[in-house]
């Protein structure tokens, strides 16, 4: 874990990294390079510097942990490369246990924005059809195995979902903020 004042610092950079992204992915449907690549080598440097080795190694722990699970949802086409690199990011600068509370928070905001967006254009019902098949097709038998057409599916621009998810999860850290 990071010392509380690096924490609240690393917190802080990942709301400001994720209010970039939330603008960027909503205008332009992508978390461009320059934003996410730098922290990857710029936290755990300035931690190293400033803090100690040992929150570099939370820093670099935080990279790998935050991002593997993004990075395998991406090799399976479900979320984009930017997204990753983002969450990689957002480890980065506030370390494994705060970008992992930033990332769920942010994935829990994304399937409820999903989940509401699915009713109001009244898909809810066929889309869970589809996820059910999607999950159960590799185990059922060939006759009972449902094709899902790629045109049913839709993405979420996870941009928007981070920055929420890290504004609760730094203002549910640190009350006095409310203030």
């Amino acid at each position: 874990m990071l010392p509380y004042k690096a924490a609240l610092v690393g917190q802080c950079a990942a709301i400001g990294l994720a209010l970039v992204a939330a603008v960027t992915d909503w205008r332009r449907g992508e978390i461009p390079n320059w934003l996410t690549l730098p922290p990857l080598v710029l936290a755990p440097a300035a931690f190293a510097l400033f803090v100690s080795p040992g929150a570099a190694l939370v820093s670099i722990a935080g990279i790998f942990i935050c991002g593997l699970v993004p990075y395998l949802l991406f090799r399976q086409d479900a979320i984009g490369g930017g997204d990753v690199k983002m969450v990689a990011a957002i480890g980065a600068v506030a370390g494994y246990v705060n970008g992992l509370e930033f990332e769920l928070a942010g994935f829990v905001v994304a399937a409820l924005y999903a989940l509401g967006r699915l009713t109001w254009e009244g898909k809810l019902l066929r889309t869970l059809a589809n996820s059910f098949f999607i999950a159960l097709n590799p185990i059922l038998p060939k006759s009972w195995r449902r094709e899902v057409s790629p045109t049913l599916m839709s993405k979420v621009r996870m941009g928007g979902a981070f920055l929420v998810g890290a504004v609760v999860v730094t203002l549910a850290h640190y009350p006095q903020l409310w203030i």
